[in-house]
This record gives C-alpha cells, sequence and structure tokens, in this order.
C-alpha cells in the first residue's frame, strides 16, 4: 500500500506544481477551481502519507 500511496502523493504534487507555474491566482494564494481540486488531492494525499509513516 505505501509504496502505491506514495506514487499517487508524489503524482498529484507534480498536478499541483506545475499548475501553479502557470496560473496567476494559484500563485497568489487563490486558488481557481481547477487549482483548489489539485491542491486538496495533494494535501489528503500528503497527510495519509505522513499518517501512514508515523504508523509503521
Amino acid at each position: 500500500m505505501a509504496d502505491g500511496l506514495h506514487t499517487r502523493y508524489m503524482r498529484a504534487s507534480d498536478a499541483w506544481r506545475t499548475h501553479r507555474k502557470g496560473c496567476e491566482p494559484c500563485r497568489s494564494g487563490q486558488h481557481c477551481r481547477d487549482g483548489a481540486a489539485l491542491h486538496r488531492l495533494f494535501a489528503d494525499l500528503q497527510n495519509d502519507y505522513l499518517r501512514h509513516l508515523r504508523t509503521r
């Protein structure tokens, strides 16, 4: 599970960073609709992955 979770977490991170580079509202902290969804997915997966590491 951890490998799959880590992979999804890293893909979400890459997607968020790529989007943010080209989106002025997201760069300034005012997430657009797409950016908000990408950021939420990234944050949720990050939390899940860190929780997994703490329970090892």
